[in-house]
């Protein structure tokens, strides 16, 4: 039977029942929330998010070229050109968004399209899923690039029929453009992690994964997390690199003083091949239509150096006690981080740490088996699914479109799968969008449905969000259901969730959002609420519902 109320008390769940068995609780130091009609969820457990690429790559600071904001490569160049004429010569010009596949000209931008409105000013124009970077020619002389330069392993310097490069990065190749180009001031930095928290409190989000930061950068979440500052749970994946120990790092990472339940530094991010795109660039065993296998993005001068190192950066997370996940889409990168994983829980047997893959676009059955036998899981992004599926037909053929984020088949296999935004990938972190998603297969763009058999039930489709995003997160026994006990982590949605078609979830409007017994986002204001001292009281939203176990 749906909740009627909720009683929480000192930020932790008391009772979830009827109204006037509840009411009895009510007092000064517990608080009743009558839902009157409407629903109530855990918390949302965002399982792969990029925070601070989120708020820096809003407006002022970089401009909006999502499918949203612009429908062409002409409007794109429009808006570069009005950012050129606000800038000194030598200043560069951030973009972030564009998608090929929502773009009217149905190609791949080059930097011709953008040099004659910007010749005096480096552009640099990040594609919606970061593994592709559209470079103005300014921007390409200041990095180095040439006819003749050599792209990293894995990287692609897009060149056309005279081999001149056309703009167009790919993976690691964007780096050379990276390096030369400033990075935002620490100022900047911070009130972009500011906006982020906004953003996911607007969303439900009240538990998230920062994937892959520098040791340095947590520094920035202990300043911010103080009563001052910013209200958010965060585990924290510290990103692996070649240019790093990486046992001296995650030494270092133990003898950090931080309060777990809000931020906790216990996981590693390793990067290991790119996406199944127009781009091509996930390690595939079939190849792409038209050709092609895609590889590692990994270190090394071979497949098999680049093997040897992800092997090693699992086994020394495995043995400090550290949890992995490892950027791979493509099955052949995900059977290569299934494997590292297996080995290194053979040689450290560490069960608890529960290594998952991240994305895991084409996880194959066979796989998937070995993951629930070990209880490795994985981490998908159903939003993408949902704006992506009509372009992969001609990338990918339409049976491996159709599989791509196998949700059903690896349930049914028995293991456990969040689910995740990726943001700022998404655009915006919307769980709404992702349960529409997992209920329908349908593609944003044309409607059609792509793999009908991976399907979930709402249920499903919302466990995949909470209870195991906190599993996923090693706090399953305080967090991702709302029992008693549980921390009072939660979201009210304005109507009833049970009985919303699953088309028109995603228009589910959210009244509020509840961190620690905290208001945190309330509908009815404009004015964000980021800090604990400005957090309001619960008695104004006494305002039935379900999914509260």
């Amino acid at each position: 039977m749906p909740a009627e109320a909720i009683a929480i008390r000192k930020g932790v769940v008391q009772a979830v029942g009827r109204t006037r068995e509840l009411r009895r609780l009510a007092g000064s130091r517990t608080e009743t929330i009558d839902l009157r009609g409407r629903t109530v969820i855990p918390g949302i457990n965002d399982g792969h998010f990029h925070p601070l690429g989120l708020g820096t790559n809003q407006p002022p600071l970089t401009l909006d070229l999502s499918r949203d904001a612009v429908s062409s490569i002409a409007e794109i160049r429009d808006l570069v050109a009005e950012a050129a004429a606000t800038k000194q010569p030598g200043e560069w010009i951030r973009g972030f968004g564009w998608d090929q596949g929502y773009l009217a000209e149905g190609r791949y931008p080059t930097r011709h399209d953008i040099d004659a409105v910007s010749p005096h000013n480096p552009a640099a124009l990040r594609e919606w899923s970061g593994h592709a970077l559209w470079a103005n020619s300014k921007a390409l002389e200041l990095a180095g690039i040439t006819r003749e330069t050599q792209p990293p392993p894995g990287g692609e310097i897009v060149k056309d029929g005279d081999g001149e490069p056309t703009g167009l990065l790919l993976e690691g190749a964007a780096g050379f453009v990276n390096a030369v180009m400033p990075d935002f001031t620490e100022a900047e930095k911070r009130r972009g992690l500011r906006i982020a928290v906004d953003i996911m409190h607007q969303h439900g989000i009240t538990s998230v994964t920062d994937a892959g930061i520098a040791l340095d950068d947590v520094q920035r979440y202990r300043d911010m997390l103080g009563s001052t500052g910013i209200r958010q749970r965060c585990t924290v994946m510290i990103a692996a690199s070649s240019t790093g120990d990486l046992r001296a790092t995650l030494l270092a990472a133990r003898e950090l003083e931080t309060d777990p339940a809000w931020l906790n530094v216990s996981q590693v991010k390793i990067y290991a091949d790119g996406v199944p795109t127009q781009a091509r660039t996930a390690w595939v065993s079939e190849p792409y239509v038209g050709g092609g296998y895609g590889g590692l993005t990994l270190p090394g001068g071979s497949v098999e150096e680049q093997l040897s190192i992800l092997h090693d950066w699992v086994m020394t997370a495995q043995e400090l006690g550290f949890q992995v996940g490892v950027h791979a889409t493509g099955d052949r990168t995900i059977h290569a981080a299934v494997d590292a994983f297996e080995a290194a829980a053979k040689r450290f047997h560490r069960p608890e740490l529960r290594h998952y893959v991240i994305h895991g676009d084409l996880t194959s059955v066979e796989d998937l088996r070995r993951m629930a036998r070990y209880g490795f899981t994985a981490s998908f992004n159903p939003q993408i699914k949902r704006s992506l599926s009509h372009q992969l037909v001609d990338v990918l053929g339409r049976a491996r479109t159709d599989y791509q984020w196998p949700y059903r088949t690896a349930l049914e296999l028995g293991v456990s799968i969040a689910s995740a935004s990726d943001a700022p990938v998404v655009g915006l972190p919307d769980f709404r969008e992702g349960l529409t998603a997992m209920l329908t297969r349908k593609s944003l763009a044309t409607g059609e449905v792509f793999g009908a058999g991976e399907t979930l039930d709402l249920r499903q489709a919302l466990a995949s969000y909470t209870t195991a995003g906190a599993w996923q997160d090693h706090a399953e026994r305080w967090k991702g259901t709302l029992t008693r006990g549980k921390a009072a982590d939660l979201v009210v949605l304005e109507g009833d969730l049970l009985r919303t078609p699953p088309d028109e979830i995603v228009d589910l409007p959210i009244d509020v959002s509840i961190l620690g017994g905290e208001v945190v986002y309330d509908s009815s204001t404009d004015e964000p609420i980021t800090t604990a001292s400005a957090a309001s009281g619960l008695a104004s939203y006494m305002t039935t519902g379900c999914c509260h176990g």
